[in-house]
């Protein structure tokens, strides 16, 4: 495995000082996002003069968005997104599920998230059968014939947030189309991510190294479902690598990866609002480096 970094990170830099700033840090691949400041031309040869390889490239959107034109807007920058990574040679593209609303007729999103009332399974039963399903058949068939596979990140506010529904939706649209594993969206949800790893395997195609912590005083007020803004007000926060869980789960985390077929970047995703991007990456670096010795 290598140690990567989410150039998303540094979006206020140029592309060869965000690579600089990687390899500096010790990072040995980067996952650019081509809808960022740093997609253009020559990413694998401006990669590799600094001795980095691109893990993948990235368009995180919402393609099921009800509003057409938003919509719309996604799916082009994905199938763009895909058509790069077949010209420069990279495999993966990472994106969202989307969520589409609750009806035609809908403005936003509506994430089912609950069993009841009834109107909640009927509509995520809609979702399926209308827009997600007849979407992604498409799209991870699009994505093949260029010869490029399709991480779907899970994460709630989409209708692939777990394991489960990250398998409902490869079992719909095939087998190229598969997780981008990230296990701070998983650890807030209480899923154990080495379970998880296990239960797809042959079906994680990146990883994102991020880490969550908890509140333990708020949680156990207010529990796991949160949308408060404020980070010193949250009952959890994303963290540095390492923060949250030791070098331990992050060792045990790596070897359940090898085992469920994966053997690629680790790629840091700082989203730590106590740590500053240097201290965070430095801290992330250091905690994967030891977890993989």
């Amino acid at each position: 495995m290598k140690i990567g970094l989410f150039l998303a990170l540094f979006h206020d830099r140029s592309l060869e000082e965000a690579l600089e700033a990687a390899k500096a840090a010790g990072c040995e691949a980067v996952e650019i996002a081509t809808t960022g400041p740093h997609d253009g031309p020559g990413l694998a040869e401006r990669a590799a003069a600094r001795g980095l390889e691109i893990s993948a490239l990235s368009c995180h959107g919402n393609p099921l968005h009800p509003v057409a034109a938003l919509a719309d807007r996604a799916d082009r920058e994905f199938r763009r997104t895909v058509r790069t990574a077949a010209e420069i040679g990279v495999d993966t593209v990472i994106t969202f599920s989307g969520c589409p609303g609750e009806s035609e007729h809908s403005l936003r999103p509506s994430w089912v998230a609950c069993s009841w009332p009834d109107e909640y399974p009927e509509t995520l039963e809609w979702q399926w059968r209308e827009r997600v399903v007849p979407y992604w058949l498409e799209a991870a068939e699009f994505a093949r014939a260029h010869g490029v596979r399709v991480a779907i990140e899970p994460h709630p506010g989409f209708v692939v947030y777990n394991t489960a529904t990250l398998l409902r939706l490869r079992a719909a649209a095939g087998p190229n189309l598969g997780a981008n594993f990230d296990p701070s969206h998983l650890f807030w949800q209480q899923i154990d991510p080495l379970v998880s790893a296990h239960a797809l395997s042959g079906a994680v195609f990146h990883v994102h190294a991020k880490d969550t912590g908890f509140d333990e005083e708020r949680l156990a007020v207010d529990g796991v479902v949160e949308t408060r803004t404020r980070p010193e007000e949250r009952a959890w926060n994303f963290c540095s690598v390492g923060d949250g869980h030791p070098v331990e789960f992050w060792r045990d985390l790596a070897a359940a990866l090898r085992e469920a077929g994966y053997d690629g970047a680790l790629s840091i995703e700082h989203e730590d609002p106590f740590r500053s991007l240097e201290d965070g990456l430095a801290r992330a670096v250091s905690t994967l480096r030891a977890a993989l010795a």
